[in-house]
Order: structure tokens, then sequence, then C-alpha cells
């Protein structure tokens, strides 16, 4: 039930005009609106899961959580985001899109 809960206010929260509600009664304009919403949900999710994994690949993180703690993880947080402010973009930095860094193969005869 959290799972459902937190979906629904981050849809809330990105849709904040006029109480979240569909301002048109056209069937099309409707589900552009969801589409363009699903789409918004997933782009937040996968830069806050880029966001966890980077600061998780850092190395005071190893012992802090616990297996409880990792399975209460969601990257469905919207306390990286100002719906009613500016955005200010960093166009001097990118975000490191390409995931925390794998592991080398064991060498052989080890493993």
């Amino acid at each position: 039930m959290n799972v459902v809960e937190n979906y629904n206010g981050v849809n809330d929260y990105i849709r904040f005009g006029k109480r979240g509600e569909l301002a048109s009664n056209r069937r099309e304009e409707q589900e552009l609106a969801m589409l363009c919403l699903m789409i918004l949900q997933s782009s937040l999710g996968y830069i806050n899961l880029l966001m966890i994994q980077d600061t998780f690949a850092e190395p005071e993180w190893d012992q802090v959580l616990t297996d409880v703690d990792r399975r209460g993880l969601t990257p469905l947080f919207t306390t990286n985001m100002t719906p009613y402010g500016t955005v200010q973009l960093r166009r001097d930095r990118r975000l490191d899109l390409t995931g925390p860094p794998v592991p080398p193969p064991p060498a052989e005869g080890q493993g």
C-alpha cells in the first residue's frame, strides 16, 4: 500500500496545478497528459536512481545500510525537485549516466 501511495503522491507533486485534475474533457488530451506524466515520473525515478547509486558507490557508505534499510529505498522522491521555483541548470557539468563501476572478473584460479 505504501508503494501505491508514494506513486500517487509523486503524481500529485508533479501535477500540482488545479489539484492534479485533468484540464480537458477530450479523451485524446487526457491520454496525452497521463502518458506525459508517466514519462516524467519514470525520468525522475531514473535520475534519482543514478544519484542513489553514485552515493552508495562511495566507500563510506559500505556498511551504513542494513538489508532492511535497502529494501525501504525508493527512487521516487521529490526532495530534489522544485515545481514552484526556478530550475538552475549546470551547463558546465553533466550527470554521470554510466551507473556504478562494474567490478573486474576474478583472476583465473580464484573464486
